[in-house]
């Protein structure tokens, strides 16, 4: 077992490696990842949304308005 002060070196020289993206690269990946969001929330809407729909008429909920 190490000592705290060798081990807040190791953690200290693990740390400095650690390569930190950029702006840009966070502003871009933070929009896909908005943008999948949005595309994913719209896909799931719709198939639930036909889904209703099915199951609506193969328990005759869709037929004579009621």
């Amino acid at each position: 077992m190490t000592n705290p002060f060798e081990f807040i070196q190791q953690v200290r020289s693990e740390a400095s490696k650690v390569v930190w993206p950029t702006r840009r690269e966070t502003l871009i990946t933070t929009g896909l990842v908005l943008l999948l969001v949005a595309f994913a929330s719209i896909f799931f809407t719709v198939v639930d949304e036909a889904l209703r729909v099915l199951v609506g008429f193969a328990l005759g909920f869709g037929r004579n308005g009621g």
